[in-house]
């Protein structure tokens, strides 16, 4: 199965149906899963961030050194890549290691932020986005429009939001458009959050070929939706910490 087929998915402009009738119990089952992996990285990125907040030595790399953002950056995406690009052929406990490296790798980022902003700014934001990412992912559950067509938008949105970033991180350096990049990430990851969560219980209606094939999709799943989760939280701590 190609987990990112978006013939997976409805046409456009037709309300959403599953194939056939889901069991409320073994799609219950499947988000629990999705849900327990996702959590998993998540806290896999706290104690990281956590660790490294407190280690002089590593903020001083990554904010004294030349190129060591862009350096973590693309060590994030390049695991990003191999796990889409590797899922077929991986044994289902390398996937899952895959994906605990990125999400340790994503704690190397998220310690600047425990560095640079106030306690309560890091309170603030990781409530707001549980607020609006639980809204958006009970509409991408519940609606029985296809989001098909923000699948395009959000591509193209997303895109834009790295570029613009990259602009301004290394050469415009600008407070008032990093705002507004904040605000735009927003957007885009509160889109895909609705997105993702409705392609999940698409292809998870589709069937799988076997156990490890599902096994591995509930990874690639709890991947798509951390990313949601995390530069929802990032988005708004840098929005709350510039009002502050």
């Amino acid at each position: 199965m190609d987990y990112n087929d978006p013939s997976q998915f409805p046409r456009q402009n037709q309300p959403y149906a599953p194939p056939y009738e889901l069991s409320a119990e073994s799609e219950a089952a499947f988000f629990q899963k999705v849900y327990f992996w996702m959590c998993g990285g998540l806290a896999v990125t706290a104690a990281v961030a956590w660790q490294l907040s407190g280690s002089d030595a590593w903020l001083n790399f990554l904010v004294g050194t030349r190129g060591a953002v862009l350096i973590v950056f693309v060590v994030q995406i390049g695991l990003v890549v191999a796990l889409n690009a590797l899922i077929k052929t991986l044994p289902v406990n390398a996937v899952r290691f895959l994906f605990l490296l990125f999400a340790a790798s994503m704690g190397a980022t998220v310690s600047l932020l425990l560095r640079v902003y106030p306690g309560d700014i890091i309170v603030k934001a990781f409530l707001s986005t549980c607020f609006v990412y639980g809204g958006m992912a009970a509409y991408g559950l519940l609606t029985k429009k296809s989001l098909q067509k923000w699948g395009a938008f959000l591509f193209m949105g997303l895109i834009g939001l790295i570029a613009s970033s990259l602009v301004n991180l290394f050469f415009a350096r600008s407070p008032f458009m990093d705002y507004v990049i904040c605000w735009f990430g927003v957007i885009i990851f509160a889109g895909l959050t609705a997105y993702d969560h409705q392609k999940l219980r698409v292809i998870f209606s589709n069937g799988f070929s076997d156990e490890e094939a599902q096994s591995k999709f509930v990874i690639l799943g709890a991947c798509e939706l951390y990313l949601d989760f995390i530069n929802l939280f990032i988005y708004l701590v840098r929005i709350l910490g510039a009002r502050r």
